[in-house]
């Protein structure tokens, strides 16, 4: 739990490259016909929107879950909202 945490702490540049560097890509998903990156890092679940929907671009939107019910959570809103 303290890594979650600190992880919130790190600036955007420094959560991105811990991502990259430690984090497992779970999959991707369309929203308003963007492509959304999840990823799994420790105990923590984040979701990211990548300029160009290009992982090798910078990053526009970065959400960060507490744990898999926070993040089951926010995707039924988002399921929800989309009919």
């Amino acid at each position: 739990m303290l890594f979650g945490w600190g992880f919130k702490y790190f600036s955007v540049t420094k959560q991105l490259a811990y991502l990259r560097a430690h984090g497992i890509m779970l999959g991707t998903r369309m929203r308003k016909d963007r492509k959304v990156f999840l990823y799994m890092v420790k105990n923590l679940f984040v979701e990211v929107m990548y300029k160009n929907d290009s992982v090798d671009r910078e990053f526009e939107k970065l959400e960060i879950f507490n744990s898999l019910q926070h993040l089951n959570q926010y995707l039924e809103k988002e399921f929800r909202a989309s009919f």
